[in-house]
This record gives C-alpha cells, sequence and structure tokens, in this order.
C-alpha cells in the first residue's frame, strides 16, 4: 500500500505544472513565459538527443564528413582497396589457369585424357583430335595481333641487329652425357634426338643454365625431364632410371640432373634419348654437342 502511494506521488510530481516566466530586469514586465511539467521536460530533451543521434548518423553515413573520423579510410584509400581487390581476383584466376593449364600438358605427356576431355575427343590412334578443338579470337586479341604487327613493321631491322639474341652455333654446349651414339637424329620419323647409349646408373648433366619445366613419367619414354634454357632453347632427356630434380628447380650447366636407365616401353638397353629444341625447332645436337 505504502509503494502504491509513493509510486503515485512520483507521478503527481512529474505530471505538476511549473511556470517559466522571463522578466524584464528594469520594468520587471514579463517578456516570455509557459507552463511546464518535469515530465514534459523528460520527453523534450529525449526527442532532442534521439534527433540529435538520428542527424550525426546521417552526416556520418551519407557525407564526406565521416573522411575526417580517426581510422576510418578516405575516398582514396577505399578506391585503392577496391582495385586492389579486383586485382587479387585477377591474379588467382591467372594462377589456376596456370595450374590447369600445367595439369593439361602432364597428362597429354603421359598419355592420359586432360581435364574436360572426353573418349569422343580423340582419334584411332588415342590422340586427342585436333580437328575439334575450336579457338575465338576476342576483339582484344584482335587489336592486340595489329599493334604487334605495327611494331614488328618499324623495328624489324632493330631485331635483327640486336646482340642480345645470340644465335645457337654460338653458344658452348655442355654434354649431357659420354656414350655412343647409336641413334642419330632423323635416323626414323618422329625421331627428334640422339639416342646415346652408356652404363646404367651414369650421370646425365643439363647442356646450359636453366630451369625445369617437366619432370614425370610416361609409358613410351619412362622418366623424362625437361629443361628450359635463356633464347628459347629447351633440351629433354628421356628413358632415365631416376630423375635429380623437380618441376622450378634452377640448374647449371654441366650439373646432374638425373642417371642413365632403361625405363619406358620404346627402349631396348640402357641409353639416353636427347632432344634439343631450338625456337620451337627439333636440331641435330651432334651439330653442336661431341658425345665422345
Amino acid at each position: 500500500m505504502a509503494k502504491t502511494e509513493k509510486s503515485k506521488t512520483l507521478v503527481q510530481k512529474l505530471k505538476h505544472k511549473y511556470r517559466l516566466a522571463v522578466f524584464n530586469e528594469q520594468t520587471y514586465e514579463e517578456v516570455f513565459g509557459m507552463r511546464l511539467s518535469r515530465l514534459n521536460v523528460f520527453i523534450s530533451i529525449g526527442i532532442t538527443f534521439i534527433i540529435l543521434i538520428i542527424s550525426v548518423i546521417y552526416l556520418i553515413a551519407f557525407t564526406g564528413l565521416r573522411e575526417y573520423i580517426p581510422g576510418y579510410p578516405s575516398g582514396k584509400e577505399r578506391r585503392m582497396i577496391i582495385q586492389n581487390t579486383q586485382r587479387v581476383d585477377s591474379l588467382i584466376m591467372e594462377i589456376e589457369r596456370r595450374d590447369r593449364f600445367f595439369r593439361d600438358i602432364r597428362a597429354i605427356m603421359s598419355g592420359e585424357l586432360p581435364e574436360g576431355a572426353t573418349a569422343e575427343d580423340l582419334d584411332s590412334t588415342g590422340s586427342i583430335n585436333n580437328n575439334k578443338i575450336t579457338f575465338k579470337k576476342s576483339e582484344e586479341d584482335s587489336i592486340f595481333r595489329e599493334q604487334v604487327e605495327q611494331e614488328e613493321k618499324f623495328n624489324l631491322s632493330a631485331f635483327e641487329t640486336t646482340s642480345s639474341k645470340l644465335e645457337l652455333e654460338h653458344r658452348f654446349l655442355f654434354s649431357p652425357l659420354k656414350g655412343v651414339v647409336v641413334n642419330k637424329f632423323g635416323e626414323s620419323e618422329g625421331h627428334f634426338g640422339v639416342d646415346i647409349v652408356a652404363k646404367e646408373g651414369a650421370r646425365v648433366s643439363s647442356v646450359l643454365d636453366g630451369t625445369v619445366i617437366f619432370t614425370g613419367w610416361t609409358v613410351e619414354t619412362g622418366y623424362v625431364i625437361q629443361v628450359q634454357h635463356s633464347h628459347n632453347l629447351i633440351s629433354l632427356y628421356k628413358h632415365n632410371e631416376r630423375l635429380l630434380k623437380s618441376m622450378g628447380d634452377k640448374v647449371q650447366a654441366g650439373e646432374a640432373i638425373a642417371h642413365v636407365g632403361n625405363s619406358g616401353e620404346l627402349t631396348t638397353g640402357p641409353h639416353l634419348h636427347f632432344e634439343l629444341w631450338y625456337n620451337g625447332v627439333a636440331v641435330d645436337a651432334e651439330q653442336y654437342i661431341s658425345f665422345e
């Protein structure tokens, strides 16, 4: 009962009316006056605070004032964040595309189907049917080709006279293996290298400095290692017993990269099948390397 009376007394106090008056100090004439209660004062103050909070939120969210808040990025920084995000997405896509390309290359060299290919894409020999492969030229590709062709017209003489482009015959190549050449370059159709007979387990060396771009095993050629050298030169080493390097490793001229073996179906004994490719064309390695 006492609590009820106390609460009623509090409500009455809040609703009790007061008069706020402003008088002229000299004439004591009432200039302004108004009646209010404590409840009205609390409600007015509350509404004022709510309006102020909403106004501040609006100014921060929809105007440039938010850039003056400590820790909030400026417009330039936000644009850089968006650009970096787009670049990261592009890099991720390029890395995935590169990894998919390497997986397809390894599958093809191993005699397997590339990712996404089906049995219908194979011809009668079990190879990929190139007639079913179609390529679409994009507008950007056509524009880029025209730009390159125009540049080549004006810079043809510069490319021919530049000293940085060394000819193959001016380079010293290490011998990958000392032995006897039993099958020469081009002796049979599709024979793009030389076969060098040596003792099984003998050291196979890199002919030049380069980077290993492929290591693996195929049914026909066994353990294979492929090295990319400067000036569009590639060397291949097949039928190895085991490989000493992995894909992506840097090798130096004369460094051991494999051991002679007898792996693969297309072999009749321990030997090294060595190929040399220059500017995308197979060349006779005996013209540039002494295997004796």
